[in-house]
């Protein structure tokens, strides 16, 4: 059987296969290019089943292009915690502005227009113009590229962009005229269904009987693709420092930088390790020295507490970074306590100018933009939305620039946190953390 044949034959029974075997998923039950857009963003990095509540939820908050243009940017990030990659979310809503700055609201059926949306590259905008319009337009992601490598015995790294190019030429070249909707998503399907990364199952594809790949017995060798470097191990220390007075019942959380990585959401305070600690190994630093330097960084920002012990250790993973978190209770201090001279002495030995580079290293990699695709773009540079809700009582670091706030659990419901925070504050919350090492 010749190229064309083979072309062919995997294009017709795929569409056969795809018919009989779809799964029926939310955004598939409406032909609505608003729909497709918000599901594809959110399945980038991201498997099915973990998007699906996420998509019933987002679509009912904002079941338009103009609600989500319109809506608070806490809203939506709040509407989005737990799914990661924020950057998505943010670019996302910018788009939809976009959309109804420039299209009167409508999604535009124009490649050059779709690819112009804040957050749509090359994939995106394929998948938006084939499967909500039907365009002839190639939808080439990592699930495409290693069904497509396997298939057609194709040895090239996909982690080259000529690679990625091939790629496009030849999904362009098999998708069957009139069926561009139905033949991507069933490219899809097939990647994350059959033609599965470690454990291909050959003996159910529909394509089997003139796979390359299968015959030469390259099934699990394909594709051919660059390791990416590990991601950096970096140990923090993280205080959850409890109210008294006015602040009972509350924590401390701060405010991240308005760019960068997990832009402006919220987080408990936490500094670096010193470099000369971070450096050993994995191993965590010791806990006397480690509630000195976060005391220190405390009272360098303008909060007198006083450490109470270790709470708990949590791990919070990025493409690029690992962060290894050991988690200590603090108890918040007046600025006249009697035992603010201590503290202080330990803040002055702690910051020691190995913990002020370290300082440093963590305000560079906050800034620091996580993208392990070519959809996922940098973090927006566009101001905080300005809601009731951010008007509410808070301070300004003395140091970092940060902006701090007093929380109870029912400010769990309107600011939005990465996932490892939003887990151990939930924990506390619920008493979790009542007894601590000391």
């Amino acid at each position: 059987m010749g190229l064309m044949e083979q072309k062919q034959h995997f294009s017709v029974n795929l569409l056969d296969w795809y018919m009989i075997n779809r799964r029926d998923l939310p955004w598939r039950r409406h032909n609505n290019p608003y729909f497709t857009w918000v599901s594809e963003i959110m399945l980038q990095q991201t498997r099915v089943d973990t998007v699906i509540p996420y998509f019933n939820r987002f679509i009912a908050n904002f079941p338009t292009v103009q609600a989500l243009a319109e809506a608070a940017e806490e809203e939506v990030l709040k509407n989005w915690e737990g799914l990661g990659y924020y950057s998505r979310a943010r670019n996302l809503q910018a788009a939809a502005q976009q959309v109804m700055e420039l299209h009167g609201g409508e999604m535009p059926q124009d490649k050059q227009a779709v690819f112009a949306l804040k957050g749509v590259g090359p994939y995106t905008a394929g998948a938006i113009l084939s499967i909500a319009f039907n365009q002839p337009q190639p939808a080439v992601d990592g699930n495409v590229m290693r069904v497509l490598s396997r298939y057609f015995l194709i040895d090239e790294d996909i982690m080259k962009g000529s690679t990625r190019v091939l790629m496009e030429e030849l999904a362009g070249e098999l998708i069957p005229e009139g069926r561009a909707r139905d033949f991507n998503q069933a490219l899809m399907e097939l990647g994350a269904l059959v033609c599965t990364p470690k454990a291909p199952h050959c003996l159910t594809c529909p394509v089997m009987e003139q796979c390359s790949g299968r015959i030469a017995g390259r099934e699990l060798t394909l594709p051919v693709k660059t390791k990416a470097k590990p991601p950096r191990p970096e140990q923090r220390l993280v205080a959850l420092v409890e109210g008294r007075g006015e602040h009972r019942g509350q924590v401390l959380v701060r405010q991240r930088p308005a760019t960068g990585l997990l832009a402006r959401m919220w987080e408990l305070p936490h500094v670096l390790a010193a470099p000369a600690a971070a450096g050993k190994a994995a191993g965590p630093l010791a806990d006397e020295p480690a509630m000195a330097l976060l005391a220190g960084s405390l009272w360098a920002e303008g909060f007198a507490a006083r450490p109470e012990g270790l709470a708990t250790h949590a791990e919070h993973v990025f493409s690029h970074i690992v962060w290894n978190l050991q988690v200590y209770k603090f108890t918040e201090q007046d600025q006249g306590s009697e035992e603010l001279p201590l503290i202080a002495a330990e803040a002055r030995a702690a910051y020691d100018a190995d913990a002020q580079a370290a300082a440093k290293e963590m305000a560079a990699s906050m800034l620091d933009v996580s993208s392990s695709t070519a959809d996922l773009v940098g973090e927006s540079v566009t101001e905080a939305a300005d809601t009731p809700y951010n008007s509410a009582p808070s301070q300004t670091g003395k140091g970092d620039g940060l902006i701090y706030r007093w929380i109870g659990p029912k400010d769990m419901d309107k600011l939005a946190f990465p996932n490892v925070f939003l887990k151990l504050l939930s924990s506390y919350f619920a008493g979790a953390y009542d007894e601590v090492k000391e």
